[in-house]
């Protein structure tokens, strides 16, 4: 939202802008979800569960699927050449 008024001193326009809450609000609420990802992550905070368990999982074995890659061939050397360099040189046009 936009209120316009006139400056009491000199009657210019000034403009002044209102923001509603929801902006600073999810502002906040982001920081805050951040600084607890953060505490969770480094491990500062953990969570206890109790109780449930883990699914029985069977696996039998298997094989791995046969790849064949041909990739190109890098040549990778050196060798000595001999670049020619011009010579650069300044006139002076009689400036001061």
């Amino acid at each position: 939202m936009v209120d316009v008024r006139n400056d009491g001193y000199d009657d210019r326009r000034v403009i002044v802008e209102k923001r509603g809450g929801g902006r600073t609000l999810a502002i906040v609420v982001i920081a805050i979800l951040a600084i607890v990802g953060v505490l969770f992550a480094t491990g500062f905070w953990k969570a206890d569960v109790k109780g449930g368990d883990m699914p029985e999982v069977s696996v039998k074995g298997g094989d791995l699927p046969k790849v064949d890659v041909d990739s190109k061939e890098v040549v990778v050397g050196t060798k000595k050449t001999t670049v020619d360099v011009p010579t650069v040189g300044v006139k002076d046009n009689g400036e001061q």
